[in-house]
């Protein structure tokens, strides 16, 4: 049978075609479809726009000029200016001080139609969202380019991300229509020249003409202002320093679009072409990131805890007011700067890596915090705040001896110190040495980091107690560490200087744990408290106030006789724990992962970690006695105590109060003992005195009968 052809299967199906056809127009015209595709459509638009402009509107648009004006300024405790970070900060200058052939040339390069648009070019918005269904269509997530008004470009710099997108767009293009609202074009154009990049780490037109011509903005000629101006698309790929040959073929081009726009005419950027470009650098690097760990963290908390974005922090002229001390933060900033205060490096030059940080127990208050030594990477790995490393034996206090007092253990129970296996596992913890003296009190256990008694002490008072205590401490911790190796600080994913320094906050505190924080007060250009953090801040009840003061009493030997002793600051008192983890990998038994100090005073707690960034054979410390990060801890502490109120505990440690207590005890037996005699000699005196009254009586009474003339 012959198939049949397509005009055939056409009129095969044309009735039904007809058929369906009227159907959809009855119904389309019976239900107004085209009136409800317009509709949807015009609130979606509708909706868009509505949203878009709030977000315009809650931009604060008008505090854009104050806020590129001034740089965020960081202060510390007391009030003090601390720093300043500047961003995309340079110089500020007015339009006065500007040479015209500055914003001639930029004009001519980024935006000819700037006086005569409102903020966005409809062909340049057009492009743009052609550019997006392309893309779409091909699956990029981004538009190529778009054609970005000079206003559009300050706020994209001001206020948004770099990010490609059309929602970005979207957004710009409504910032922008506010911001044209507010401002003058001449305003305008003074906040896009004072807050564009010119590479090299250099923002502003005043910046970027010391740092290539060494001049000052005002005396910049064309050609050199047509180099500035084309950097503007690429930075770094048309500065004159790093690329020269490619900066003088842009200025070039700019010279030829000056031309076109009437600025220049063809002669005189025949002669500029002609000239070559000399670069002479008069700038000053402004560096007032002078605290580059504890200003990370200071914004990394107003992004993470306030909701604040990068760009609103560094270029919206804040004012933060932390909790600093910039005593403490610089002696500890030049602690690790000095190499002897650390072992040597690994055979391949890889440094041992550390981190430190103070907390001010009764606020939480972060005094003080360096994340690593090395050159410092902006917002770089901070290792006192992301760092997740075990604890070892500082886990200790936390984990076994607290929940212990709190069960009615005292500190000097007795405690078993033998060598035992737990478990079906037979998990069998092992004292330093492999020494056991069978029983141990408490105090000493602990100021002697032992092992063995720890988990015996865990054992007994259930594993779930170690848990909970752990977790009221702030401890983040999942339920594969409920088991005995908590006892050792054997955790699943780790902890970070400062989460333990936050939670031996409870120890100087009265058993209340302080969470550590930076920000108490943000303060925006225009005088408005944004952020205020500045009220007592609560803590978390740990333990009663006389599990605190036994603790402390037992940490306090640690530094007096303990393993801590060699990194006892000379002349105070301090309580604490030390502590260290093996490295199972490198096939050496005394090789060391993690060395920990943790001290404190009632007016401080330091925490410091010590150790590579990735342990192996190659790179490990050596030995697991813990004194290794002494002479670190020390000096810490030796030039923080003195900065703060140096209150003195309200205990001894207790080894003293057992000496004490002993001593007392003697010189009672010693009192009864001479009470005994004293009571033996009276009675005996008394007895030889009736002996004498009795003889004397009986002298008496014979002299009495002779005289009466008896016998």
């Amino acid at each position: 049978m012959k198939p049949k052809s397509s005009r055939q299967i056409g009129h095969s199906i044309s009735p039904y075609w007809q058929a369906f056809r009227k159907i959809q127009k009855r119904i389309w015209h019976r239900y107004h479809i085209n009136r409800w595709i317009i509709m949807v459509v015009m609130g979606i638009i509708f909706t868009m726009s509505t949203y878009l402009t709030f977000v315009a509107k809650t931009m604060d648009v008008q505090n854009l000029n104050s806020s590129l004006k001034r740089s965020t300024v960081i202060y510390d405790a007391s009030n003090k200016k601390a720093g300043a970070l500047y961003s995309q900060k340079g110089t500020y200058v007015g339009m006065r001080n500007i040479s015209q052939n500055v914003p001639d040339a930029i004009l001519s390069t980024e935006d000819r139609n700037f006086y005569h648009e409102h903020g966005f070019s409809i062909k340049g918005f057009g492009r743009a969202g052609l550019l997006w269904v392309k893309n779409k269509l091909l699956h990029r997530d981004y538009i190529s380019g778009g054609g970005s008004t000079i206003t559009q470009q300050l706020v994209k710099n001001a206020y948004l991300s770099q990010e490609q997108t059309f929602s970005r767009k979207l957004k710009e293009l409504f910032i922008s229509i506010q911001v044209e609202n507010v401002y003058s074009k001449n305003q305008i154009l003074t906040m896009y020249m004072n807050n564009a990049y010119f590479g090299n780490g250099v923002y502003g037109v005043h910046d970027a003409a010391e740092r290539y011509f060494g001049t000052s903005v005002k005396n910049l000629s064309v050609p050199d202002s047509a180099v500035l101006a084309g950097m503007l698309t690429n930075p770094s790929a048309y500065n004159p320093v790093d690329h020269p040959q490619l900066a003088l073929q842009r200025r070039n081009t700019v010279l030829d679009l000056m031309v076109d726009n009437r600025k220049i005419t063809k002669a005189e950027a025949a002669r500029y072409k002609a000239q070559p470009i000399e670069v002479h650098d008069s700038y000053t690097y402004r560096d007032s990131y002078r605290y580059p760990y504890y200003f990370d963290s200071v914004i990394d908390e107003a992004i993470n805890r306030y909701g604040l974005s990068e760009a609103d922090i560094m270029n919206r002229g804040y004012k933060i007011y932390t909790n600093l001390n910039q005593s403490q933060q610089s002696a500890m900033q030049n602690n690790f700067n000095d190499s002897s205060m650390f072992p040597q490096n690994a055979a391949d030059g890889t440094k041992v890596q550390a981190a430190s940080i103070a907390v001010d127990p009764q606020t939480g208050g972060v005094s003080a915090v360096v994340g690593g030594r090395g050159k410092h990477v902006f917002r770089g790995y901070n290792r006192a705040i992301q760092m997740k490393r075990q604890p070892g034996s500082t886990m200790k206090p936390l984990a076994v001896y607290t929940p212990a007092l709190e069960d009615g253990y005292h500190f000097d129970s007795s405690l078993v110190n033998q060598k035992r296996s737990y478990g079906a596992n037979h998990y069998t913890p092992q004292n330093y040495n492999d020494q056991y003296t069978g029983k141990v009190p408490m105090y000493e256990a602990l100021a002697q980091s032992m092992n063995a008694p720890a988990v015996w002490l865990l054992n007994k008072i259930g594993v779930e107690a170690g848990y909970n205590s752990v977790k009221k401490f702030g401890i983040p911790i999942t339920k594969s560490d409920r088991n005995l190796s908590l006892a050792l600080g054997g955790l699943s994913t780790g902890v970070s200087p400062q989460q333990m320094a936050g939670a031996y906050t409870a120890f100087a505190n009265n058993g209340v744990a302080m969470k550590p924080y930076y920000i108490r007060k943000i303060v925006d250009a225009s005088g408005n408290v944004i952020i205020d953090n500045t009220a007592k801040q609560r803590g978390t009840k740990v333990m009663s106030s006389v599990t605190a003061k036994n603790m402390t009493s037992m940490m306090l030997g640690v530094f007096d006789n303990g393993t801590g002793v060699d990194a006892k600051p000379a002349g105070y008192q301090v309580a604490g724990k030390t502590g260290s983890t093996e490295a199972d990998s490198t096939g050496d038994t005394d090789a060391t992962r993690d060395k920990w100090i943790i001290g404190y005073t009632p007016n401080t707690v330091v925490a410091t970690w010590e150790g590579f960034d990735d342990t192996n054979s190659n790179h490990h410390l050596e030995n697991l006695s813990g004194t290794g990060i002494g002479p670190l801890f020390k000096s810490e502490m030796s030039s923080i105590i003195p900065t703060t109120k140096q209150t003195q505990f309200n205990t001894e440690d207790a080894q003293t109060i057992i000496d004490q207590r002993n001593s007392n005890n003697n010189k009672s037996d010693n009192v009864w003992d001479n009470v005994k005699k004293s009571g033996n000699n009276i009675g005996k005196n008394i007895e030889n005195g009736f002996d004498t009254v009795k003889k004397q009586t009986s002298k008496w009474f014979n002299d009495a009968k002779k005289l009466l003339g008896g016998n």
